[in-house]
């Protein structure tokens, strides 16, 4: 029985997996708080990686089986603190039927003044409305309401369990480990539109076609691929950016994608 869709999923859960029972093995053994502080600091910028792939796989699902697509986002959402479905309804259903009207974008960088946000304030407002924004969409499609619903209380269900067992290391080892790890993603997701007011959607996102960027995020680099072909697998993106690529503005295509904090200032 075939369990994977894509075969090139097969090592990152292999290794996002391996984060996760290191982050157990933290979280029944550590007994330090200098530990846990270590490895909560260390573990930030993977998790933050992982994201991209969790995002990946609500476009996308990783298995052919449900069960196991509901089961591993159940890790996805420790990891990252974003659970089952919150990035379809958020990100799949949301930003990307609404990312050129930002009267309307989930994940909107524009002010109401028209100003464009700075990447604090826009990573902070994400952030705090990410979960109410996901449930708001939801109202539009029940089903996968449902799904967020259930799957979010039993994310909750064993967050408190491993509260009741140990506070400090569930506190040190999960919950503040989700919570920057939302805000980290929502901070990277800045530099992918904010500024771009347009109605073209090939103007309307930042690219990097750094190798190493590409590596570490699944190719979320090739941005205006992924928003025409959202569920086109992370793997295959840059073959499609390749056919649309004389497309894009030689601007909005870049080498290192964080050149563009000094492209770009907040109004």
């Amino acid at each position: 029985m075939r369990c994977f869709k894509y075969k090139e999923d097969r090592w990152p859960v292999f290794l996002f997996m391996l984060m996760f029972a290191l982050d157990l093995t933290v979280f029944f053994y550590a007994s330090e708080l200098w530990m846990l502080v270590g490895w909560m600091l260390l573990g930030i910028a993977p998790k933050t990686c992982i994201c991209s792939f969790g995002h990946h796989h609500q476009h996308l699902n990783t298995f052919y089986q449900p069960f196991l697509n509901r089961l591993i986002e159940i890790p996805y959402g420790f990891l990252t603190g974003l659970t089952s479905h919150a990035w379809f309804l958020h990100h799949v259903v949301g930003h990307h039927m609404n990312f050129l009207d930002q009267s309307k974008d989930e994940s909107r960088w524009m002010r109401k003044s028209g100003r464009t946000m700075g990447e604090i304030e826009y990573s902070t407002e994400v952030t705090v409305t990410a979960y109410p924004r996901a449930a708001s969409v939801g109202k539009r499609y029940p089903e996968q309401m449902r799904t967020f619903v259930l799957m979010g209380l039993l994310q909750l269900a064993l967050l408190g369990l491993m509260f009741s067992y140990n506070w400090l290391n569930a506190l040190f080892v999960f919950l503040i480990p989700m919570v920057i790890s939302v805000y980290m993603t929502a901070w990277h997701t800045w530099f992918h539109h904010a500024g771009l007011d347009t109605q073209d959607v090939n103007e309307a996102s930042f690219n990097c076609v750094n190798k190493m960027y590409n590596v570490v995020t699944g190719n979320l680099g090739y941005h205006t691929a992924h928003h025409e072909r959202g569920g086109l697998h992370w793997s295959l993106l840059p073959a499609y950016h390749d056919t649309i690529k004389d497309k894009i503005p030689a601007r909005l295509i870049r080498t290192t994608f964080f050149t563009r904090r000094r492209d770009h200032k907040a109004a």
